[in-house]
């Protein structure tokens, strides 16, 4: 069985007199350990994918099934407390509290889990030395680089050892250095913790990273070779 497992998903939406339907009867299977990317024109569905998958939204129809919990079926309670024990999410625009320092912005998604003070402490520590910012616990977004905000997005994604890790262009607004920094974390943290990733990006380049490349078409998903990348871009 899949860790994900995407089943005929459908969804639309109105923009005044017109329905638009960015998927169509979609499947997909995750398997555990992938890496995923998807590409697409902009408007054909790759955030709205992800957001059916992380529970934000619910699909017309269709099934999201996650290591055996059909998600599309929980009611909104239990699915908020499925997606803070199995969801990570990675930002374009890192969108850490500017407030707190980024042990404490990494530690949020934490306090929501049924943990000992202790075993939290011990998760914000290894996420910030899984990026490489252990070093940098104390210092506030503001005092940090664009960078290395990232980094604390993503550490803050992985803290409470999700189930499946969703980024939704996590290189997007980072300068082109910087962008393959993040590159070869996400592929550390696919490779050497087994996070699962799914990944939608809109650079071929980001795109080739991920073990599996998908691209979206007319509402279907096409599964693609890595050079067909730039064919389909």
């Amino acid at each position: 069985m899949a860790l994900v497992e995407i089943r005929n998903l459908s969804k639309s939406f109105r923009k005044g007199d017109e329905v638009i339907a960015p998927l169509a009867g979609v499947d997909l299977d995750v398997e555990h350990g992938d890496f995923i990317s998807m590409m697409g024109p902009s408007g054909t569905g790759k955030s709205t994918l992800l957001n059916l998958v992380s529970g934000i939204d619910r699909p017309d129809s269709g099934s999201i099934t996650v290591d055996g919990v059909e998600i599309t079926k929980l009611p909104r309670g239990k699915l908020a407390d499925w997606r803070a024990a199995n969801l990570g999410y990675i930002f374009q625009t890192h969108n850490l509290v500017p407030v707190l320092t980024a042990y404490e912005n990494v530690e949020l998604p934490s306090l929501l889990l049924p943990i000992s003070a202790a075993e939290r402490r011990k998760r914000v520590q290894l996420a910030l030395e899984a990026v490489g910012l252990s070093d940098r616990a104390d210092h506030y977004p503001r005092q940090l680089s664009g960078g290395q905000e990232q980094r604390v997005g993503i550490a803050r994604a992985i803290v409470a050892h999700p189930t499946v890790v969703v980024a939704d262009e996590p290189t997007g607004s980072l300068d082109a250095a910087t962008s393959v920094q993040i590159q070869i974390l996400l592929k550390r943290l696919n490779r050497e913790l087994g996070i699962t990733m799914l990944m939608v990006t809109h650079d071929p380049n980001v795109a080739a990273i991920a073990t599996r490349r998908l691209t979206l078409d007319r509402g279907q998903i096409i599964e693609m070779q890595a050079d067909e990348l730039v064919e389909h871009t």
